[in-house]
């Protein structure tokens, strides 16, 4: 087996874990106590965790065997995968809309990273660590706060996921840095623990912050936001901290930027379509290919034996007629 070949492989399974997270953080959301604390006691959260880190674990080692313009588009994988494994395991109908959506945020995210260039043998230097740390955890934290202040919970869901995606993005990369230092570098454990204390401390609330994200939402929207906004914070950093840059160039630079917005408008349309479903619960059963509206007998159609000369129940003695009175 080439090298290519297992890591589009290595990019399927891993894609698999984490939409099977994604699908068992969600139910675990709905089906909680109220407290932040009530999924830790499930059985389930521990095994989204488990599929998280395996779905990390299977990602790192596809990019030791694959370039990183093909690997990480592959990540996008997840939520075309979420969906159709959500249809046939919590029997949750997927709809047009949510497929517009899916191939949409997939296709803008797809061609944005496609057009990221090669790796740049840069990394962060260790003065700027701990303001890009800083920065970071600032926001994550006021996206977090601003998110107890938004009603509707797909907004709510989109904004933890949008501050989960972001903890996640610096995740990878100071990931990335401790990588480049421990081979690049000779580094030992000891220098390397501040760098693993952020990383650890950034995929936690990564993780928190996806969960609580599920909580009302639903799954497609706050998992769009999140592959979208990961990889989005990842590559800025990558241009303003490591010098890397989009391919050919301006015409990449607009490329770049007309498929985040492609993505973009992926987002929003899983955004209405969950918002539409939170208003109607009874949307996906009525509207579903091949259901016909059924009519439930009134109280007035049930049969009941007729009293010659009677009226049928509920028909009016009075006209109903509206307008001025015949004198």
């Amino acid at each position: 087996m080439s090298a290519l070949v297992a890591s589009v492989l290595l990019c399927l399974v891993s894609a698999v874990c984490y939409a099977g997270a994604a699908i068992v953080q969600e139910r675990i959301a709905a089906t909680s106590g109220e407290g932040a604390y009530a999924p830790l006691r499930r059985a389930g959260w521990w095994a989204a965790v488990a599929l998280t880190g395996l779905g990390a674990g299977l990602h790192v080692v596809a990019l030791a065997y694959g370039p990183l313009s093909l690997v990480q588009p592959l990540g996008a994988l997840t939520i075309v995968f979420a969906l159709p494994m959500a249809a046939w395991f919590v029997h949750r109908p997927v709809g047009a809309a949510g497929w517009r959506g899916a191939f949409l945020a997939t296709a803008g995210l797809a061609g944005l990273l496609s057009l990221t260039g090669s790796r740049s043998e840069e990394s962060l230097d260790g003065t700027e660590r701990p303001v890009i740390a800083a920065a970071v955890l600032g926001a994550v934290v006021l996206l977090a706060v601003a998110a107890r202040w938004v009603r509707r919970p797909v907004v709510r869901g989109v904004v933890l996921a949008t501050a989960a995606g972001a903890a996640f993005g610096m995740g990878s990369v100071f990931t990335k840095a401790v990588a480049d230092d421990w081979t690049a570098h000779d580094a030992d454990l000891v220098s390397l623990l501040p760098s693993l204390g952020v990383i650890a401390l950034l995929a936690s609330a990564g993780m928190l912050l996806s969960q609580a994200s599920y909580r009302g939402a639903g799954l497609a929207a706050p998992l769009a936001t999140l592959t979208v906004v990961n990889p989005v914070v990842a590559a800025a950093v990558g241009i303003v901290a490591l010098g890397e840059a989009f391919r050919y160039g301006l015409a990449g630079g607009l490329l770049a930027g007309a498929a985040g917005v492609v993505a973009a408008a992926g987002v929003v349309a899983l955004t209405l379509q969950n918002a539409a479903r939170t208003a109607d619960p009874h949307a996906d059963v009525m509207n579903a290919p091949g259901t016909d509206a059924v009519r439930t007998p009134a109280a007035d159609d049930v049969a009941m034996p007729r009293v010659p000369g009677a009226r049928r129940p509920g028909s009016c003695l009075v006209s109903t007629r509206s307008g001025p009175k015949s004198g």
